[in-house]
């Protein structure tokens, strides 16, 4: 985007505008709370008007996801530790689905995706949903390249595995 000729408030803005609703997304995959995530995405952009232009603008994505991250983690460990065992089950429920994901295909998509580890969902949203390279995940999560190839390649592969039976004639026979 870079900040020639832009002031600091135009410069914020248009990170507003390009990343709000991708961040918003990605945080409430973190907490489970729309609420929450909005809240983490504020902060978020509060640090980017107190961060300097010149030290982000080159890597902005990635920043904007490592801060986003962080906060969504520390708040999602801070509800976990004050949400009665009782409640757990409504804590960790999912966010509301859109009408999108009421299509049976995305269904089954979402459903394999819950079964991976956590970091390999993570990998594979910001890579899929989110648009961000190879290098910009490994910054957000602090992995190497590598990991986050294995991650990503991991994914896909359940992926492929749990939603063509056909390809795989282990699983046929099982059924």
């Amino acid at each position: 985007m870079g900040t020639t000729g832009f002031s600091r408030e135009a410069w914020v803005a248009a990170a507003l505008a390009r990343y709000e609703r991708p961040l918003l997304r990605y945080a409430a995959g973190i907490t489970h709370d729309l609420e929450c995530a909005r809240d983490v995405v504020q902060d978020t952009f509060l640090k980017l008007c107190e961060a300097d232009p010149a030290r982000v603008d080159d890597h902005l994505a990635p920043w904007l996801y490592t801060v986003c991250r962080n906060r969504a983690l520390s708040v999602r460990q801070k509800e976990a530790r004050m949400t009665p065992l009782d409640d757990h089950e409504s804590a960790t429920a999912s966010p509301p689905s859109d009408a999108a994901e009421r299509n049976e295909t995305h269904a089954r998509v979402r459903a394999v995706l819950d079964t991976l580890p956590e970091d390999s969902r993570e990998a594979f949203r910001l890579k899929f949903r989110d648009g961000l390279t190879y290098r910009e995940i490994g910054e957000v999560m602090g992995v190497s390249l590598g990991t986050v190839s294995n991650l990503i390649t991991g994914a896909l592969n359940t992926l492929r595995r749990e939603l063509r039976p056909e390809l795989n004639p282990a699983r046929e026979v099982q059924s």
